[in-house]
């Protein structure tokens, strides 16, 4: 596996070695030593997640507070999206800066999103079934969030301002400036 630290601790990019022949691919999506070799440590993943979205599809920033932090490696099945990762560390060298990443079935790129980050995606193609494993149950009381649109972040999401869709939870969410004054 070709893995690629993002400018952003602890975020990685993997690539599997993909191996192709008449009748089709295989590659290992998931394995648990050559992760944690590539993390310096041994996420243990308990839940696994999927969702399928339309164009232009907005979905974060969110992420879980406190002891109910969650990790993240997340994929795409179908499809393509533009992964985002905000690191929101207190303390951190790089505290509200971004990654983008295209995730899409065709590349079978996957994001590791360590503990600490908000976690969003932005669906480019004409819908994408997204895949992703959490080493910490979802905790309803826990959830937190900024408005994917925040000025602050400028987080180009890659689709028309009158093409996105976005939940009235994510058009309801807080800005940056009002997260970070509660971390």
């Amino acid at each position: 596996m070709k893995y690629t630290e993002t400018k952003l601790s602890g975020c990685f990019i993997l690539e599997p070695v993909v191996f192709e022949d008449e009748r089709g691919y295989f590659f290992e999506s998931y394995n648990e030593n050559r992760l944690a070799t590539i993390l310096g440590y041994n996420p243990h993943f308990v839940q696994d997640n999927q969702s399928k979205s339309q164009f232009g599809v907005v979905r974060g920033l969110h992420m879980q507070a406190g002891d109910h932090a969650q990790a993240k490696l997340v994929r795409v099945l179908e499809g393509s999206v533009l992964d985002v990762a905000v690191d929101v560390r207190p303390g951190s060298p790089t505290y509200g800066q971004h990654v983008a990443v295209e995730l899409s079935a065709e590349n079978k790129k996957q994001l590791f999103v360590p503990r600490g980050f908000l976690h969003g995606f932005s669906v480019l193609s004409g819908h994408a079934v997204f895949a992703y494993k959490c080493d910490n149950k979802y905790n309803k009381e826990a959830e937190d969030g900024v408005h994917p649109l925040d000025q602050q972040l400028a987080i180009d999401w890659q689709i028309p301002a009158e093409q996105m869709i976005l939940s009235q939870k994510d058009k309801e969410a807080q800005g940056f400036a009002a997260l970070s004054d509660k971390l």
